[in-house]
């Protein structure tokens, strides 16, 4: 393990980490973070889909970290600093003291990703999802119930953005995804290749639990609010989480657990 001391938050060769939290919103040049030991033990696996470049850590943590940081390559350059040092390279107070630098490489198109998908697949498709909470927590979901991808038009937000990635608790790392095109184009290719369109709406006309998944099945999601529109349901089968009268829907992210385990039993 390849350990850096830095002695000046100036020093060039942490470029990629300075000032993140204002940077997270116009990209770092195929670059993004992961924050946290419990991602960061997600990114040093083999589930990881993504290259690591670099870890910045805080030099009190590294003896805590040796097990975790055994996982590393011998050739992955290791930044330490005193907690002074990383803050004024990160511009806040990074208390984890732990952060790394993964590379998203060539990302495949909509249609790549899709066509990769096994016969037997399930999908989850957020639509119009700008709340990076909310896609973190559907990329946890879909990672933890075996969704074969996570399909996003390209209103959503991305899933490799800092606190998406930190709310999925690695889970970004993991579920392959795209992230392209309008809605109506994404339901285009899903369809051509034989997916069920299934749509979760408080209106929806069939209840979860009356539903058996197909073969190849995708399920779709709208942001809180506004939900799916007209459009997009009048081409899907809309189905519905029954919750005591009165009560409007759940969190998008909740949303997608409840189904994805569903769907994922059902298969």
């Amino acid at each position: 393990m390849m350990l850096i001391p830095l002695t000046s938050p100036d020093d060039p060769r942490i470029d990629a980490y300075r000032v993140i939290k204002e940077r997270d919103l116009v990209g770092r040049g195929g670059r993004f973070i992961v924050e946290g030991r419990t991602v960061l033990d997600v990114a040093l696996s083999p589930r990881n889909r993504f290259a690591l470049e670099s870890l910045l850590l805080a030099e009190s943590r590294i003896e805590a970290l040796a097990p975790l940081l055994a996982q590393a390559p011998q050739d992955l350059p290791v930044y330490t600093a005193s907690q002074a040092i990383l803050d004024g390279i990160t511009g806040f107070h990074i208390h984890r003291g732990l952060l790394g630098v993964g590379l998203r490489g060539e990302m495949p198109s909509m249609a790549a990703t899709i066509a990769a998908l096994p016969e037997d697949a399930l999908v989850v498709v957020p639509l119009g999802i700008t709340n990076h909470d909310n896609v973190g927590g559907i990329m946890r979901n879909a990672a933890a119930f075996g969704a074969d991808a996570a399909l996003f038009d390209f209103a959503s937000c991305d899933p490799l953005y800092r606190k998406a990635i930190r709310v999925s608790v690695g889970g970004s790392l993991i579920v392959p995804f795209a992230r392209e095109g309008s809605a109506e184009a994404l339901l285009d290719l899903l369809t051509a290749v034989g997916f069920e369109l299934l749509a979760l709406s408080p209106a929806g006309a069939a209840t979860l639990d009356e539903v058996r998944p197909a073969r190849r099945t995708a399920l779709l999601l709208g942001a809180e609010g506004p939900g799916l529109p007209d459009s997009i349901l009048a081409r899907t089968r809309t189905i519905r989480i029954p919750m005591r009268g009165g009560f409007d829907s759940l969190n998008v992210a909740t949303t997608s657990g409840i189904a994805l385990h569903a769907l994922a039993r059902g298969r």
